[in-house]
């Protein structure tokens, strides 16, 4: 009983800091907010918080129910709105992962969600991957740091943004397009390491985890990762699927399947390729995904030519990235070798060009 009233209390307490009047909150009900006479107004998302207090749990369906209309209000009304709901929903889902009601009250009294966050185990897969994988939508980036199970995180910020040299020679691909400047990164490094909206695995068709980055993926996501990657019946060449990051820093992880190349690169090779970049780019977009870190797919064991891969990676993100520039803040090729790296430093001008030297010279006039 102590338990109960203490949760009530908390709860209570935390709501003056939501925005909007306090007497509308959804499902929470003040005594001293009822004029006199009247009875309390009856709701079902209230039924189900004081009955998630009275028992100390929810059902996993109604957490998610509850979640979803969170993210509905916030998209399609106003941030007071979602500020009233978005915590109920929160309340839900940590509720039906199996946390206390204590603690998800005092989480909520004091914005200490990522208290929460600890305790939602990653290691293994013994709840449903769907519940896992809204609880973690639900969080904000700095909320689910403590749920990494990288060593460590590189934010978008930290990733520098390339930039071509101005006065470029003229024998470019592509013409000049201002729009896309500060929208391409080459970077060295581990792509598991990444906070970005999502990261491209290079995977075989099983999407169920292998060698090379696709394993490094896997390792670094943990088991849920495949556990809903069995859900997404494969994939085939050239197209793409996309799950959550679950112990990734990267929100999602974007699965694609690059061809095979030991016998030669054709048009054949060089057009599923090319969908694999495309097909990935529009996958992200889709799911508002605005950073999208790459590897260097089929260079590996797939056996494609490094030095003729990286024109069909450019050609993809430069003809999506006209079209759709709007949709994407950064596209990153995430590089291993320094030989990878040296060929998109070397070829991205010809794809990203700068200003001629002549117009360089008279926009500082």
């Amino acid at each position: 009983m102590a338990l109960q009233v203490s949760a009530r209390v908390s709860v209570s307490r935390a709501l003056p800091s939501l925005p909007g009047p306090l007497s509308r909150a959804p499902g929470v009900r003040f005594r001293h907010a009822v004029a006199s006479g009247k009875p309390p107004a009856t709701s079902a998302l209230r039924s189900h918080i004081s009955s998630a207090l009275r028992a100390n749990k929810f059902s996993t369906t109604t957490a998610t129910a509850l979640w979803k209309s969170g993210q509905g209000s916030h998209s399609s009304s106003s941030s007071s709105s979602w500020g009233r709901t978005g915590w109920l929903g929160r309340f839900a889902l940590g509720a039906a992962l199996g946390l206390s009601t204590a603690a998800l009250a005092q989480s909520i009294h004091t914005g200490a969600i990522t208290a929460m966050a600890r305790k939602v185990d990653l290691d293994s897969a013994e709840r449903d991957w769907k519940e896992i994988k809204d609880y973690l939508m639900s969080l904000s980036v700095s909320e689910r740091r403590p749920l990494h199970r990288t060593s460590g995180f590189v934010p978008l910020d930290d990733i520098p943004v390339w930039t071509p040299t101005a006065g470029g020679s003229g024998s470019n691909f592509y013409p000049r397009n201002e729009k896309l400047d500060g929208k391409i990164s080459v970077y060295s490094g581990d792509i598991t390491k990444l906070e970005v909206g999502a990261i491209v695995n290079a995977a075989n068709k099983s999407l169920l985890g292998g060698g090379g980055v696709d394993g490094a993926i896997h390792r670094a996501a943990g088991p849920y990762l495949k556990k809903e990657c069995a859900s997404l019946n494969g994939c085939e060449t050239g197209e793409a699927k996309i799950s959550g990051g679950y112990g990734l820093p990267a929100s999602y992880v974007i699965h694609t399947v690059g061809p095979i190349a030991y016998e030669g690169v054709g048009e054949t090779e060089r057009t599923a390729l090319r969908s694999c970049y495309r097909n990935s780019l529009e996958t992200a977009a889709k799911h508002s995904a605005r950073s999208v870190a790459f590897p260097c797919i089929s260079t590996g064991v797939y056996g494609y030519p490094p030095e003729q891969a990286v024109h069909q990676a450019l050609t993809a993100v430069r003809e999506y990235l006209d079209v759709h520039h709007d949709k994407l803040d950064r596209v990153i090729f995430c590089v291993f070798l320094p030989t990878d790296k040296e060929l998109y430093l070397q070829n991205l001008p010809l794809y990203f060009p700068a200003a001629p030297a002549e117009a360089a010279v008279k926009s500082k006039l």
